[in-house]
């Protein structure tokens, strides 16, 4: 542990006790500089970017804002995301679904050894260099859940409920006859209609199956997967490159050399989820 390395830290709590709390314990640690306190969401979207600290504790549950609501906001006004801790009161069998995401978490009454342990992690992440593995998990934390109601999911933390972040599946089936293949959804290059049969073009072969435009879409992540066509669908992870014709046609070219039209009642979503 290296002594001489100073985090400047940022406290958000809605609930003063709380913020006052926390603050006495990280007192303690020679090494954390305080550079401010937020009592809500929107003074923290405010301050963040003004002082740019290492790290921030950040209260999940807050009026107006709420911890994941902060960390969305940050990321549309591009702003860099600092290492986080959430502060909960939830229960640590419900936090865990957020272990893999978050740098750590504490809750409330804040432990002593916990906020150790929590600390420690600080410390180790910022000496291996790893921030940029732990705001990439973060980012895909609030990508999973910005998705779907918030409060619900505050809700079925505090009930605690089993959450699951991704409601798509990572396989697709395909049955040919009496037998199944299990195409990864990941590896889908894009899907295009030949009459009563959707063609599934995935990394080196293409799959037939009978099943409507309309079941296949709703299976697929929207994050992923746009519709460029009546008949078509395209994973947005194989765009190249997108081309605008003369006629105000536009083109999507693939990075295996495919090039599919995009029709124009789905151009304006396809050029945004482009530019992503």
């Amino acid at each position: 542990m290296t002594k001489k390395m100073r985090i400047s830290t940022v406290i958000v709590d809605d609930e003063p006790l709380a913020r006052k709390g926390l603050s006495l314990r990280l007192a303690e640690f020679d090494n954390i500089d305080i550079v401010g306190e937020c009592k809500n969401g929107i003074e923290a979207v405010a301050l963040i970017p003004l002082v740019r600290p290492d790290l921030v504790f950040l209260d999940i549950q807050m009026p107006g804002l709420n911890g994941f609501q902060v960390i969305n906001k940050l990321q549309e006004l591009k702003q860099p995301i600092p290492l986080i801790v959430f502060v909960t009161a939830f229960d640590s069998y419900a936090i865990k679904a957020f272990d893999i995401h978050a740098l750590d978490y504490v809750l409330k009454p804040v432990d002593e050894r916990r906020l150790n342990d929590a600390i420690d992690r600080v410390l180790f992440t910022l000496e291996q260099k790893q921030q940029d593995v732990n705001k990439q998990k973060l980012a895909r934390l609030v990508a999973d859940f910005t998705g779907d109601d918030c409060e619900d999911i505050l809700r079925k933390l505090a009930s605690g409920e089993s959450i699951t972040s991704n409601k798509y599946p990572d396989i697709l089936a395909i049955k040919d006859g009496s037998e199944v293949t299990r195409v990864a959804i990941n590896d889908i290059q894009w899907i295009d209609a030949a009459g009563d049969y959707m063609c599934v073009h995935a990394t080196g072969k293409t799959h037939i199956m009978r099943r409507t435009m309309k079941e296949l879409e709703q299976e697929l992540d929207p994050r992923k997967f746009v519709r460029t066509h009546r008949s078509a669908i395209v994973n947005i992870t194989y765009v190249q490159k997108m081309i605008s014709h003369i006629s105000g046609e536009y083109h999507l070219i693939l990075t295996n050399g495919t090039e599919l039209k995009v029709s124009r009642s789905y151009r304006d979503r396809v050029k945004d989820m482009v530019k992503l």
